[in-house]
């Protein structure tokens, strides 16, 4: 009875050493050649969709770096060639500056001798566009945070789908190797899809903030001109 026992103790720890010489680490480009042709094709797309992410991302915060820059002195400046009535130097002052808050001003100037709501429409007009040129792209980052995970369900779906046609394929009897296939495409789009959807929602929220902030930076500045062009002379 002891030698018995000693022998299926053995055996078994025979089992759990060769058990344990099987387990195997996944890596995560295993992972995705695993999931089968249809999450391939998904995982493709969607690290196209990253890299474009990611490029309109650094693109328009370098934009909208350079945009931001602008002489604390620069009101100070237009305003006393106003003042002095050289228009034209003060036109020169934007030019050489040129930002979205330079061409905003510049167009201002260039309405002086006309009433003061032309001039407020025309900065306003002015400002709309630079506040387009701003958000180029930006909005094909949006769609990609809301895309991205709905692309990578729909690999959940594709994937289930298939682990479900190879369960009815295989004759009553469940084998994991059978859906595989079908769940590493299920699993593993549905994580990409997630990461690509959150890395392009965090770009785009941070980009509105920094155009806001220039946004009121041209707000700012239009009211600073328009208020020295109401003062009595």
């Amino acid at each position: 009875m002891l030698n018995t026992l000693l022998q299926n103790t053995q055996e078994g720890a025979e089992l759990l050493t060769d058990g344990e010489s099987v387990e195997k680490t996944l890596s995560i480009i295993e992972l995705i050649s695993s999931g089968g042709a249809a999450g391939q094709i998904i995982i493709a797309l969607l690290f196209l969709l990253l890299v474009a992410a990611i490029y309109i991302y650094f693109e328009r915060i370098f934009a909208i770096k350079a945009a931001s820059v602008v002489d604390a002195n620069f009101m100070n400046q237009i305003k006393d060639h106003v003042s002095h009535g050289k228009i034209d130097s003060a036109q020169m002052l934007c030019a050489q500056v040129n930002s979205p808050v330079s061409r905003l001003i510049g167009k201002g100037i260039s309405r002086i001798g006309k009433p003061l709501a032309d001039i407020n429409t025309a900065l306003e007009n002015a400002g709309r566009l630079e506040i387009y040129g701003l958000e180029k792209n930006v909005s094909i980052l949006a769609t990609i945070s809301g895309a991205g995970p709905m692309i990578g369900f729909l690999g959940t779906v594709i994937g289930m789908i298939l682990a479900i046609f190879e369960l009815a394929n295989a004759g009553g009897t469940i084998q994991m190797d059978v859906l595989a296939s079908g769940l590493y495409t299920a699993m593993t789009t549905t994580v990409a899809g997630l990461i690509v959807g959150i890395v392009a929602f965090m770009a785009y929220n941070h980009l509105v903030v920094k155009t806001d902030k220039i946004v009121y930076q041209m707000e700012a500045n239009s009211l600073e001109f328009l208020d020295h062009l109401n003062e009595p002379s």
